[in-house]
């Protein structure tokens, strides 16, 4: 049988594993304090490459933190004209932080007029976030469109 200070001398061992990886994970997510100062909150934002111009209106025009939300992403080309038939895939994340979103949103439905649903964007936590939509049209090609949110 082992003797008590054994077993408590084993049992602060763990405490300080534990208490250095609670320290590592959160210094992780605490790299950069704050977000570059030059970034552009915009809802609408020109695509990358310029093929396209969209704006993003979330439900009820504010972003909540922690629940689910349907969002319209309207879509033109740089002359004005809506972009109804487009494949469309979004992505996202806080650059500080090193993670993703915390659900997979998807365009679930076309709505016409260049609007698209987007169904199940979630941000878990306040803070910088990077949201990306990829649009791909037979008529103006491949191109990414990236919003800055702030939470």
């Amino acid at each position: 049988m082992r003797s008590p200070t054994f077993r408590s001398t084993r049992a602060r061992a763990y405490l300080v594993a534990a208490a250095v990886v609670a320290g590592s994970l959160l210094e992780g997510c605490m790299l950069f304090a704050e977000p570059p100062k030059d970034l552009d909150y915009s809802r609408t934002r020109a695509s990358e490459a310029g093929r396209y111009r969209a704006t993003i209106r979330p439900q009820g025009d504010s972003i909540p933190k922690g629940k689910l939300q349907r969002w319209t992403l309207h879509l033109e080309t740089p002359a004005g004209v809506a972009v109804d038939s487009a494949r469309v895939t979004v992505d996202g994340g806080m650059p500080q932080h090193g993670h993703g979103l915390p659900t997979t949103p998807r365009v679930t439905r076309h709505l016409g007029n260049g609007d698209h649903l987007v169904e199940g964007m979630k941000f878990n936590m306040g803070g910088w976030w990077v949201v990306t939509f990829r649009v791909a049209s037979a008529a103006a090609g491949t191109d990414s469109v990236v919003f800055n949110v702030k939470l």
